[in-house]
């Protein structure tokens, strides 16, 4: 469970539901099924228009995207393409094939496997590339998705509104009622800009965060792997992907490594 996901919901709901109780508002004035219908069921629809039934169904993948949290640890990766790099330049590549079995990220042991196969480190390369790109695309469409969500609840939620005050407009006879009837109009521009700020739009900014960070992971893997095919040595190998990490993350895998050697 990716609970920043989670505690960022809680925390806006609560925000919202807090702020409005304070002023001395009623939580079941801010219910309304009719708003509700129009704002989600109108962005529903407009978001069913604007993609495919195959993109479509990549929405709870997308989903699960957003409230798991997936390992990635970079500096256990790195550790893993140096130990690989040592058992190559001792035994040589095909050495590697027993390894392949006991490494978790699948994209290594494809990257491991193509330099096994001997296969021409430009074609490794090209197809790593590739795999790389066709992921990030994969990825771009759910948040794109998203994005489009909460572009058009806030319009729902206008719409919503007008059609209310039409409504309260054409009951004009009755002007105790208007102030009442003009609040439960505006309910619906509320959904619309709730949901676009506090679900759609950041769900599309969780997706590119992570996918940024698988990315870059996949890209130092590409790059260990294609040193570990050149027999480089296994230290400058290491050196060279720790310019993938960020200066904090260097110095903890500086501090691990010099706890390990003491102990």
């Amino acid at each position: 469970m990716d609970l920043t996901s989670l505690i960022g919901l809680i925390i806006g709901l609560a925000g919202l539901i807090l702020g409005f109780v304070l002023e001395e508002g009623k939580v079941g004035m801010l219910l309304k099924e009719t708003a509700a219908l129009i704002v989600f069921g109108g962005t529903i629809g407009a978001v069913t228009v604007s993609f495919s039934s195959e993109e479509l169904k990549t929405i709870p993948y997308f989903l699960k995207v957003v409230f798991t949290n997936k390992k990635i640890e970079f500096g256990e990766t790195i550790d893993q393409l140096v130990q690989v790099a040592d058992k190559a330049r001792r035994e040589g590549l095909l050495s590697l094939e027993t390894q392949l079995e006991e490494l978790e990220n699948e994209f290594m042991r494809r990257a491991l496997q193509l330099v096994i196969d001997g296969t021409d480190p430009e074609l490794t390369r090209n197809m790593l590339e590739m795999e790389i790109e066709a992921f990030e695309k994969r990825q771009k469409l759910g948040v794109d998705i998203f994005n489009a969500a909460g572009g058009f609840a806030p319009t729902m939620g206008i719409i919503g509104t007008v059609m209310g005050l039409v409504q309260v407009l054409s009951n004009v006879s009755e002007p105790d009622k208007l102030g009442g009837a003009i609040a439960v109009a505006f309910i619906a521009t509320l959904y619309g800009i709730f949901s676009a700020n506090i679900l759609w739009i950041p769900f599309a900014g969780k997706i590119k965060v992570k996918t940024e960070k698988e990315v870059k992971l996949m890209e130092l893997v590409l790059e260990g792997v294609l040193s570990v095919q050149a027999g480089e040595n296994p230290r400058v190998i290491r050196e060279k992907l720790m310019t993938f990490l960020a200066p904090a993350e260097k110095q903890a895998m500086f501090e691990a490594q010099k706890a390990g050697v003491e102990m």
